[in-house]
C-alpha cells in the first residue's frame, strides 16, 4: 500500500481524495451520528418555524462566517 501525506498533496488532489472517499461512505458505510447533532441541527429549524429566525442572504452569511475566522 501506497500513503502520502496530505501536506504532499495539491488542493485539488485533497477534494478528489475527499469526494472518493464521501461517495465510498454513502454507497457503502453504516453509521450513526451522534446524539448530540440532532438537537444543534434542530435549534436553528425551530427558531425558523417559530418566526424568531429568519432567512439570511446567502453572501450576507458568507461574510458573517468569514468575519468569524478571521
Amino acid at each position: 500500500m501506497i500513503t502520502i501525506s496530505p501536506k504532499d498533496m495539491t488542493t485539488a488532489g485533497k477534494l478528489s481524495t475527499m469526494e472518493i472517499l464521501w461517495n465510498d461512505l454513502c454507497q457503502h458505510g453504516s453509521f450513526e451520528s451522534s446524539n448530540w447533532h440532532e438537537p444543534v441541527l434542530n435549534s436553528p429549524e425551530q427558531q425558523y418555524v417559530g418566526g424568531t429566525q429568519l432567512p439570511m442572504d446567502w453572501e450576507k452569511a458568507k461574510q458573517q462566517i468569514r468575519n468569524k475566522i478571521e
